[in-house]
């Protein structure tokens, strides 16, 4: 390994940029039409006085992170900032150190601060990862280097601190044979109040030049991988199915995930609704093409009860029960063989949680996975750097959906437009100026974020943005 550089953060900005979401989003028992992006910048310094700026950008969805029903949308949006804010002060009062270092000194702080406000394990998450991630990019610009570089050197200085249960896992082994795919399979969210085919679109189209309902989106971007909603209701999501398998069995061949997001009471009642596809003639194909199940069972039960019963007829992941470094330990011990990588949740999270699944693997023979899932990443620094983690883990295909909810950059200025789709002309394409996500044959091309020397974005862009935010705050 290179020797791994003590890195001091110096200073750092936060902006937000709201906007409104082209379609309602409905997943689990929220219905989200606006929301708010964050975005963080930090200056690092290295021991030779060398300073340089890394940036990450996250959006702050409600009714996610923390379900209460008695908090809105606004409450969870606070939840969120705060998080950051807390993060971002530690991480300036941290003494030098590598990049994985600062992550690990920074964790048990940052979650002990955040509970101690009654903010739980996955906002506190939200927070660090923010911070991780643009300490890391900053290590990478320091350096002039692109991630897959810096990950296989390990220039963070990635390690086992955190991660007792993986003592004896070759890390340096495992970073060094990272190859990064250099396309991704989209996984196409169908939210459970979507449209299916242009019939079912409600009131006046939005012509809007971008997919309005299922067919289409598989008719525009040649999609081949899904991700359906369920409500938790057997009856009524079997219903839904069906529907939705009337689109898709018409495709040569596809596959798709069920997400549950924590709308079932227990086992018994995913059980139900696996009784139900699995006695549907018109679910036999979907069935076929089923990977796996999302965490169905509400997070405060699913790493208490165990799921074994239910895990032997379909493959189980945990997601929102992802809030601690050793969820996915708690969750193997009731039967889950899954859990999610989403950069909301920590880039280091990803990792360490891919080598458990490998050293799982190794040792029982096979079963353990790990899924790329999405927090309606927004076109620019966060879809980017999310694309980044998932190319690196060898995810394969990875569930977005923001392109679809959200019409591109809505927000951005004209020249910020044009500096994401010079540098990233591969990903996004030109719609009247408004950079848009692109993708052929279903497959999002990786090509300039494995280039770009930073996680996943370059600068030229990046720096285009937050002088954006910038310009639009002083304006105000």
């Amino acid at each position: 390994m290179a020797e791994a550089p003590l890195l001091k953060v110096k200073d750092a900005s936060i902006f937000e940029r709201r906007f409104t979401m082209r379609m309602p989003f409905r997943f689990g028992a929220a219905t989200v039409t606006e929301a708010a992006q964050i975005f963080l910048s930090l200056d690092v310094e290295d021991a030779q006085g060398r300073i340089a700026t890394g940036y990450s950008a996250e959006l702050m969805v409600p009714k996610w992170f923390d379900k209460n029903p008695a908090l809105s949308n606004a409450d969870n949006e606070q939840q969120l900032r705060r998080s950051v804010h807390l993060a971002v002060a530690l991480s300036k009062e941290a003494p030098a150190s590598t990049a994985f270092g600062l992550h690990a000194g920074l964790e048990p702080q940052h979650h002990a601060q955040a509970a101690s406000e009654g903010l739980n394990g996955l906002i506190a998450s939200f927070g660090l990862a923010l911070v991780d991630r643009a300490s890391l990019d900053a290590l990478c610009r320091l350096h002039a280097l692109p991630l897959v570089d810096v990950i296989r050197s390990n220039l963070p200085a990635i390690d086992l601190s955190t991660t007792p249960d993986l003592d004896g896992f070759d890390v340096a082994g495992f970073l060094k044979q990272v190859i990064p795919h250099k396309t991704l399979y989209l996984r196409h969210t169908v939210g459970y109040i979507d449209p299916l085919t242009p019939q079912e679109i409600n009131g006046p189209r939005r012509d809007d030049g971008l997919p309005e309902c299922l067919r289409e989106e598989i008719e525009t971007y040649g999609i081949q991988y899904f991700k359906l909603k369920v409500s938790g209701r057997p009856q009524e999501d079997t219903e839904r199915l069906k529907d939705i398998a009337a689109v898709l069995d018409r495709l040569p061949g596809y596959k798709a995930t069920l997400d549950g997001n924590e709308q079932f009471a227990d086992e018994a009642a995913v059980i139900d609704l696996m009784d139900r596809i699995e006695k549907e003639p018109a679910l036999a194909r979907l069935r076929q093409s089923l990977l796996f199940v999302e965490q169905p069972i509400i997070r405060t039960m699913a790493l208490s009860q165990p799921v074994k019963t239910l895990a032997k007829r379909v493959a189980l992941e945990i997601d929102e029960s992802d809030g601690t470094k050793d969820a996915f330990l708690e969750a193997r011990e009731q039967g889950y063989l899954g859990v999610s990588s989403k950069s909301c949740k920590g880039f280091y999270r990803s990792f360490l949680n891919k080598m458990r699944v490998e050293k799982w693997n190794a040792e029982t023979g096979g079963g353990y996975f790990m899924s790329a899932e999405d927090l309606t990443t927004q076109a620019g620094i966060a879809v980017q750097q999310d694309l980044a983690l998932a190319s690196l883990l060898n995810l394969g295909h990875i569930e977005r959906n923001g392109h679809h909810y959200v019409d591109g950059m809505q927000g951005a200025s004209a020249s910020e437009d044009a500096a994401w789709l010079s540098a990233h002309g591969d990903l996004y394409r030109d719609h009247q100026g408004r950079a848009r996500l692109t993708m052929q044959n279903g497959q999002l091309s990786l090509d300039t974020i494995l280039a770009a020397k930073g996680l996943g974005a370059a600068q030229a862009a990046a720096q285009a943005t937050f002088q954006t935010l910038q310009e639009k705050e002083n304006a105000a």
